[in-house]
């Protein structure tokens, strides 16, 4: 069970507006007047003043709270789990205090202080009160416009439990075009690399870009890693198809399985237009007949409301593209190195990523 950011924004939406609210730490002597709400996912519009110091809605200016703030706060939401805004968004977004407050006057989420683990040696570990966090309880709704305390047990870890680390890369000078910013293109490929490793440990044999084969991972070239694709000629749901041969070479990356099945076709858009990734994809769904795939487009976070903007273009329909965010990538890389997991089938994979269409029309 998730929450999107739509139903954030409509709960939001539907707390009274002649009304100021405030915030969940009651030392902030601060306000929050709700001026109006752009439907189904932001932005939402505020004004927060301090009566203390003589404020008042009248004085106070209009600030906004974006529709990419909100989505990466839903998707961190999972029933009755406590979350902490500051983690979620590492320190970004001046009005995270704010979401976070009128999220919690909303009925289906309570504040909490969870229980934080404080380990001062290998061996000795003690629980004390721990940090603000907001918690979603969908079963058990209170009044909407208050603030309401959960009592619970729940204890924290400080220690993330899931990072993504990568090793260094090197980039072959001939792959780096005259001007590309070499950091650009090195985050380009640590997840190109994360979509092999992911690939690797789901059963997928990984097509990468044939302009990407020569980028060195850990003194190997990413050709001679195991489960990538040498040539697609090899690959008889494309090979036998002239026209989307040619169409897959330059696919960032490309997910085949058992001979008979292409989970994903995913372009990487971190330092070009996600216009031209889209391109790619339709000439390759132009060029095979009617099959079932993901066509997935992997941006980073903040570049959520361009690839679904892009992705509802008329021409682009088709492929019904899908959003597979840094941030999810990561949690999968993770979770594969991690657990190494295996049996999972193919849908496991919508998990991770947001269907386009459907979310821009609700």
């Amino acid at each position: 069970m998730r929450i999107t950011a739509s139903e954030l924004v409509s709960a939001i939406d539907q707390l009274p507006k002649d009304r100021a609210y405030p915030y969940i730490n009651p030392k902030t002597k601060g306000l929050i007047k709700i001026v109006r709400v752009v439907r189904p996912e932001g932005p939402i519009i505020i004004k927060r003043y301090d009566p203390s110091k003589g404020g008042t809605p009248s004085k106070a200016k209009e600030e906004s709270i974006s529709p990419e703030m909100i989505w990466r706060i839903a998707n961190a939401f999972f029933p009755n789990q406590p979350i902490n805004f500051d983690r979620v968004l590492g320190g970004s977004y001046n009005t995270r205090s704010v979401l976070e407050s009128l999220i919690a006057h909303t009925p289906q989420f309570y504040y909490c202080y969870p229980g934080r683990i404080e380990s001062t040696s290998s061996s000795n570990a003690t629980v004390k009160r721990g940090h603000k966090h907001v918690m979603w309880c969908p079963e058990t709704p209170h009044l909407p416009g208050v603030l309401v305390k959960a009592d619970t047990d729940i204890v924290i870890s400080e220690v993330p439990s899931v990072e993504a680390f990568y090793d260094a890369l090197v980039i072959p000078d001939e792959l780096v075009p005259t001007g590309i910013d070499i950091e650009i293109k090195r985050r380009h490929s640590q997840i190109q690399i994360a979509l092999i490793k992911i690939g690797q440990q789901l059963g997928f044999r990984t097509w990468i870009a044939q302009n990407d084969k020569g980028i060195v991972y850990k003194n190997q070239k990413v050709s001679e890693m195991e489960g990538v694709v040498s040539t697609l000629r090899n690959e008889k749901l494309i090979s036998a198809f002239e026209d989307a041969y040619k169409a897959a070479q330059l696919i960032d990356c490309i997910w085949f399985k058992n001979g008979k099945l292409m989970p994903a076709v995913m372009e990487v858009e971190h330092s070009t237009g996600v216009t031209s990734g889209l391109t790619r994809m339709k000439g390759l769904q132009d060029a095979l007949p009617p099959f079932p795939t993901r066509y997935v487009i992997v941006a980073p976070d903040e570049d959520r409301e361009k690839v679904f903007r892009e992705a509802n273009r008329p021409q682009f329909q088709s492929l019904n593209v899908k959003y597979f965010p840094y941030s999810a990538v990561e949690e999968l890389y993770a979770l594969c190195q991690r657990r190494k997991i295996r049996g999972v089938t193919e849908e496991f994979l919508d998990c991770f990523m947001e269907p386009t269409l459907q979310l821009a029309s609700a």
